[in-house]
């Protein structure tokens, strides 16, 4: 680590440093931040575990360049955050670290949950229980949290059959909207849906980003076939397209 920590104060030094990594701040290397840590969890995708290595050090780095910024203003260094994750780890796991029983996985989440809530309980109050949820979430994984905070004061479905229908309901209402052709309409409504997929997914307990990442890696796969189907027979019909689709897709299945 410091070694890492060297170079990164290297690139970031006045005299002498790398002239681009002098010029960024917190704000402008969040991107990069972002897609450091999606590339992480596309080689996780792909079982690439020689490219997991890899990424996990570009999004180290991230962790590092932002802890030297911090440290230049005045506000934090790299060993205060290495100080922070550990005592946040080890207050949060007494039944490691204390003398807490914890009997199964899931009453150790349940448990996770609380600590955090009293973590945040003691701090300053905030107007909302939304109000940290981050905003720079990607939007389905924010709407499943924003639904969980909603359920801790029991706003909230009992089980699946709500959200399933609630996602008709919007289906509806965005179907109205489309008629309508009110453009504003169409966007607030498809968002609702949306929502309510997420909240589906959630009492499914279902991470929707994975679920879309999944849906996304098949459709890739089975539009090779679609491609070479379109390039064997120019001006092929969507008809044939569609045929050649429902083809890959029995074989990835392996339907008959």
């Amino acid at each position: 680590m410091k070694r890492l920590l060297d170079v990164m104060a290297r690139l970031r030094d006045p005299n002498g440093g790398c002239p681009w990594d002098r010029e960024q701040t917190f704000r402008s290397i969040a991107p990069y931040t972002l897609e450091e840590a999606y590339e992480v969890a596309d080689a996780i995708e792909r079982a690439d575990y020689t490219g997991l290595e890899e990424e996990l050090g570009d999004l180290l780095l991230q962790v590092v360049f932002h802890a030297r910024i911090a440290q230049e203003q005045g506000l934090f260094d790299f060993a205060r955050v290495v100080d922070g994750i550990v005592d946040k780890m080890t207050r949060r796991h007494p039944h490691v670290f204390a003398d807490e029983v914890v009997i199964t996985a899931a009453d150790q989440q349940r448990r996770w949950e609380q600590i955090k809530a009293d973590e945040r309980a003691s701090a300053m109050p905030l107007p909302s229980l939304l109000d940290d949820v981050p905003i720079g979430l990607p939007a389905l994984t924010r709407a499943v949290k924003i639904g969980a905070r909603a359920a801790r004061i029991g706003f909230d479905w009992p089980n699946a059959r709500g959200p399933r229908d609630k996602v008709n309901e919007e289906l509806g209402e965005l179907d109205a909207a489309i008629v309508e052709g009110n453009a504003a309409a169409i966007e607030a409504e498809l968002g609702d849906t949306l929502l309510a997929l997420a909240n589906l997914a959630r009492h499914l307990q279902l991470d929707p980003e994975t679920a879309l990442r999944g849906a996304n890696a098949r459709f890739a796969r089975r539009f090779v076939t679609v491609e070479a189907h379109a390039r064997a027979h120019a001006g092929a019909g969507l008809d044939a397209l569609e045929g050649a689709w429902q083809q890959a897709k029995r074989q990835e299945t392996g339907e008959n």
